[in-house]
């Protein structure tokens, strides 16, 4: 039997209505605003060149751990070339009207009702602090438990975030949202903070992981300052302001904190040598050349 209450012509054209504004049309948007357009580009290049430092530094790695350790971090920045890429392109950027009370209801945005959402980063954020996280818990000596957790947490972290910057249901929701966000970051404090810096004292890695954990808590810390500051919260700061923050920030606990590590790499220091069981299946077996 066919149900009575089906879907009429014009409900289903609702439906399927191509958007109001292509991708196109993103791209172009994007840049006319030079000082937008660069937030991106930058960090485009950045990345590269990183990658491309991370293979020079690391060319003569001959300790499975350390070789770990460098592909986690190339592994950032192959993730970041491309996102920002799909940022750049307009792929990963749209334009969504506010809930009502947001202080940015009712603004324009390439003659759109909206604002310019760059969900990307989120993505960004995703799939690239898992290895920021990754390289800090094997400095630190730490297990693999701990670094499967602060692995779990920071995806949570960055797919609630996402999911408060696309709520256009309620403004509640949105920062709900962002406090579970939040509470999901401060687990990976704590554990990068007090758990680690215990595991790097005992593993003698702690003056390099002292410098690492700072820039790192520090400059995450920056995140939600700036999506509460930025269009998706306060509304202080304009899209490509909050972009360059975003950028900077990115750059500092990407880019920087990763030259810090493969220079510190290079020397395959003892406390990050596992000599040449580490890594295989069986005990005794030792890996196959490269």
């Amino acid at each position: 039997m066919v149900p009575s209450a089906t879907l009429d012509k014009t409900a289903l054209a609702q439906l399927v209505q191509p958007l109001d504004i292509t991708q196109a049309e993103i791209f172009e948007h994007v840049f006319e605003d030079p000082v937008l357009a660069w937030s991106f580009v930058l960090n485009i290049a950045l990345a590269g060149l990183t990658i491309l430092l991370i293979v020079y530094l690391g060319r003569n790695l001959t300790d499975p751990r350390a070789k770990l350790i460098a592909v986690s971090v190339m592994l950032i920045s192959v993730v970041s070339i491309s996102s920002y890429s799909g940022l750049a392109s307009g792929l990963t950027l749209s334009i969504i009207e506010m809930p009502a009370g947001h202080p940015a209801e009712g603004m324009t945005t390439a003659g759109e009702d909206g604002v310019l959402t760059m969900w990307g980063r989120y993505l960004t954020w995703t799939f690239s602090t898992p290895f920021i996280l990754i390289a800090l818990g094997m400095i630190a000596g730490s297990n693999i438990t701990k670094i499967l957790t602060s692995v779990a947490f920071t995806i949570a972290m960055c797919v609630t975030g996402l999911a408060a910057a696309l709520t256009t249901s309620s403004l509640v929701m949105r920062w709900w949202w962002f406090v579970i966000s939040s509470l999901f970051f401060l687990v990976i404090v704590y554990i990068i903070l007090v758990e680690w810096t215990a595991d790097a004292e005992k593993a003698g890695t702690v003056d390099l992981f002292n410098t690492l954990k700072i820039l790192t808590v520090v400059g995450w810390f920056g995140y939600p300052i700036l999506w509460a500051l930025g269009v998706e919260g306060f509304a202080v700061l304009d899209v490509a302001i909050t972009s360059w923050g975003y950028s900077v920030l990115d750059i500092i606990t990407k880019y920087i904190v990763t030259v810090l590590i493969m220079v510190w790499l290079a020397k395959e220091p003892s406390e990050v040598t596992a000599g040449a069981d580490y890594g295989t299946s069986l005990p005794g077996l030792s890996p196959a050349d490269d």
